[in-house]
């Protein structure tokens, strides 16, 4: 089975949700929380691309480069990417990013344009990064148009090409015909980027994966455009249920989430917090539970986390609570 490439768009797409505000210690610090996690791509700067800090799209605090060299401080594994749409973005600004620390570029266009992303493909292959095409509001374009798009952006030299629900518009049946249509017909791995306008973000993912995607895009606590991205925590989580191989920390993740959602609150932006019921879900235990764990936790000195895991483990159902201390208790004495 091959391995899942998880890229954060946190300090990208999630950018629109706090208007581009972030500062450059908030770049530090999720930058170095997400490092921390083994997410396999971070990208950062402005939500519609490298130099989108305009009247037209809304002014970032600090220039997409500032952004870029705050990440590349704190991000010691990840490949630290860029978003670029041709007509926004230049070859010239790819040399400047490249400068901050930069070393992957998502060249970005609506998807029956492949054409226009020839020469910064191109160039960007040239300079060394490493190479995304990036086909945007895939839902607008049948089968046989996508593949012909993605064949050219292929053929300029990209290491990846993605299929993109920019408008959050697709269903999983949609999501499989089209990266099944490409896994048929491209050489080079691909991508899917979801929204979840219509509920269905994981439920995309995990169709994009059966179809042969080994790259997909999430976001921290789902915070993005639109309705949000998938969450890289519920991503993550899903990823472990199906067995599917990747490099990223659950608990890491969800750590990264709650210093975002402090960020967040920061920039007076509100997003509640869903990670209780996601481990219930996660390790399949009822929710009467989760008080319990986390007293037993704070008794113990253990991660709750891993009362309710265990709990799931061990296929309690209610009535049976009283385990909890138990399992906290030999929690403790095993580290």
């Amino acid at each position: 089975m091959s391995v899942i490439n998880v890229v954060d768009t946190t300090m990208r797409d999630g950018s629109h949700t706090v208007s581009h505000q972030y500062s450059l210690d908030d770049v530090r610090a999720l930058s170095k929380a997400l490092d921390d996690t083994g997410i396999s791509m971070i990208e950062v700067g402005h939500g519609d691309g490298l130099t989108g800090s305009t009247i037209n799209y809304g002014f970032s605090k600090y220039s997409d480069f500032e952004l870029v060299e705050a990440a590349a401080q704190a991000v010691k594994n990840a490949k630290l990417a860029v978003l670029l749409i041709p007509g926004i973005g230049t070859v010239e600004d790819l040399r400047h990013v490249k400068k901050a620390g930069a070393k992957a570029v998502r060249v970005a266009t609506h998807v029956t344009e492949a054409d226009i992303s020839a020469q910064h493909i191109h160039a960007a292959k040239e300079m060394g990064f490493f190479t995304v095409g990036f086909l945007m509001m895939a839902h607008m374009a049948d089968v046989g148009r996508i593949v012909e798009e993605a064949k050219k952006m292929e053929s300029y030299g990209a290491d990846v090409v993605y299929c993109t629900d920019s408008a959050g518009a697709m269903l999983p049946k949609d999501v499989k015909e089209k990266i099944g249509a490409l896994r048929e017909s491209l050489g080079i791995p691909l991508g899917f980027h979801a929204h979840n306008n219509l509920g269905v973000a994981i439920g995309n993912c995990i169709a994009a994966l059966e179809a042969g995607a080994t790259y997909l895009d999430c976001s921290l606590l789902a915070m993005g455009a639109g309705a949000g991205n998938t969450g890289t925590e519920m991503l993550i989580a899903v990823l472990d249920k199906l067995d599917y191989r990747h490099s990223c920390s659950l608990y890491k993740a969800m750590d990264a989430g709650k210093e975002l959602a402090r960020i967040a609150k920061e920039h007076g932006v509100q997003i509640g917090d869903t990670h209780d019921s996601m481990m219930l879900g996660y390790a399949g235990v009822y929710s009467s539970f989760m008080l319990h764990a986390k007293r037993a936790a704070a008794r113990f000195g253990v991660d709750y986390r891993d009362i309710i895991v265990e709990a799931g483990r061990k296929k309690a159902v209610g009535g049976q609570e009283d385990w909890i201390v138990e399992i906290a208790s030999n929690l403790a004495n095993a580290k």
